[in-house]
């Protein structure tokens, strides 16, 4: 009975979903990149993005044998992952490399999920993603931000109709893949200001020797690469 209750939710989650038209991908798209390009919007917006980046450093810093020690977010939807273990290597390369390319690389994932209407499987992963952050989390600015993007994410998939929660699963989707790209041009024209010397393309400068230039360059080259392919998913 167990067994097949399991087996019953694991269907009921990455089974196949209802399938959208094709004007909810195109208005979805079009929403997202409104909002990435509108700067009232993109303000707000920027504090998905910002957990998602925090959450890419603290994930692979796990995964490197670090010790994670706690994620804050701020109000400027700024971030910052602490974690301890060796100042330098191939763990901590990784983990500085994480941030900017994880909210592309999630969109994509995203993107494959949708292109076969796996809905549910998308909304699952944001609330499990969320609640992984808000246990790390180590200050209140970011757990009042999980919380309310938590509370977002809840009434959608409790309250609304399976077309609703279709168009807010594009929605995510499009987003992370254009929101991942908005900080690397933002972080690139602070680094010409004299700005962020300690950045993550900083870091990787004095861990690997390669200039920040072109780590910035990979951020913008790895989340263009995952902008263009889910769009091939999705649209064609």
């Amino acid at each position: 009975m167990q067994i097949a209750a399991t087996k019953d939710l694991w269907q009921q989650i990455f089974g196949d979903q209802w399938e959208p038209p094709a004007t909810m991908v195109l208005v979805t798209a079009g929403a997202a990149l409104v909002i990435v390009l509108v700067n009232a919007l993109w303000r707000p917006a920027r504090t998905v993005i910002t957990i998602v980046h925090e959450a890419g450093h603290a994930l692979i810093a796990l995964l490197a044998g670090r010790r994670l020690t706690g994620i804050r977010l701020h109000s400027d939807t700024s971030g910052v992952t602490v974690s301890r273990g060796k100042p330098e290597g191939p763990g901590m390369v990784c983990t500085a490399l994480a941030g900017y390319v994880a909210p592309s690389l999630l969109g994509l994932a995203f993107a494959a999920l949708l292109g076969t209407d796996r809905v549910t499987a998308v909304l699952v992963i944001c609330a499990v993603l969320l609640f992984a952050v808000l246990i790390m989390i180590r200050n209140a600015y970011g757990v009042f931000a999980i919380v309310a993007t938590g509370a977002v994410l809840f009434a959608v998939s409790w309250l609304a109709t399976d077309e609703i929660q279709a168009g807010f699963a594009y929605l995510i989707a499009w987003f992370l893949l254009l929101g991942g790209l908005r900080p690397v041009f933002e972080l690139q024209a602070k680094r010409r200001r004299g700005h962020a010397r300690d950045s993550d393309a900083d870091q990787l400068a004095r861990l690997t020797g390669a200039p920040g230039f072109f780590w910035v360059g990979t951020f913008a080259m790895v989340n263009t690469g995952a902008v263009l392919l889910a769009a091939g998913w999705l649209l064609l």
